[in-house]
């Protein structure tokens, strides 16, 4: 189902925008820069009762793009709306600039959600980024709204063992500092890549991304590797059609 409800870019909590988006690659390595120190490092401030997950559908060669929004209830995980756009690609492929490329249509399926989400969880890097700016710092600061990145593949840094259980962390090192963690979600499969995107610390991240991971009924077990505001976004980018 292709809910197509935005009408306009969304600002989230923010007053006005941070940049245009008709940029060259150049330009927006220079944008990174100049917004990476802006990042706040820190616990979240106040409740958090809804969170957003977010995802982007686009091959590297495709002209168009799905961009998925759902939103859920922290504490029970149960869907309260899913928004699904499909727009022009609004940037060319280049790795460590994917926020350019998904941003500006993450931008209209938030702007199509009955409600501001109290956290965004989007499907990509945060702070484990090589300018320590990735898709959930961007998203966070221009939304000016909490943001974690829960990505499938390590963009950079490189961790050590990480114990088979559930909960398990291992820090993701780059250039000497931790960016981020490994994080194994369910037990005996591929872990996670837990990095801040803004107004977040590292460890309440860590707490929140195991609860959003959906348990087997009396097992203390994820039924899934993904958590699952991003597994329900994935789900709704990857069917084509309406």
């Amino acid at each position: 189902m292709d809910t197509d409800r935005g009408g306009g870019k969304f600002t989230g909590r923010r007053a006005a925008p941070l940049h245009g988006w008709a940029v060259t690659p150049r330009e927006a390595l220079a944008i990174q820069r100049g917004l990476a120190p802006k990042i706040v490092v820190a616990p979240p401030v106040g409740s958090l009762r809804t969170v957003a997950g977010l995802d982007v559908s686009v091959g590297r060669f495709e002209k168009t793009c799905r961009a998925g929004a759902v939103l859920l209830e922290i504490d029970t995980l149960r869907v309260l709306a899913r928004v699904r756009v499909t727009r022009p690609v609004p940037f060319p492929y280049v790795p460590g600039l994917l926020s350019f490329r998904e941003i500006p249509v993450l931008l209209d399926a938030l702007a199509g959600l009955p409600s501001v989400p109290d956290v965004l969880v989007v499907d990509g890097q945060g702070y484990a980024h090589p300018r320590r700016f990735g898709l959930a710092c961007h998203l966070g600061l221009w939304c000016g709204i909490p943001s974690i990145g829960v990505a499938k593949s390590i963009l950079c840094g490189v961790h050590g063992p990480l114990g088979p259980a559930r909960g398990s962390v291992a820090p993701l090192v780059h250039g000497g500092e931790t960016v981020g963690v490994a994080l194994r979600t369910r037990a005996g499969v591929k872990p996670v890549y837990v990095s801040v995107g803004h107004r977040f610390d590292l460890d309440s991240a860590v707490s929140l991304v195991l609860r959003l991971a959906v348990l087997r009924r009396g097992s203390g077990q994820a039924r899934f590797r993904l958590v699952e505001p991003v597994r329900q976004a994935h789900a709704l980018v990857s069917t084509r059609g309406t």
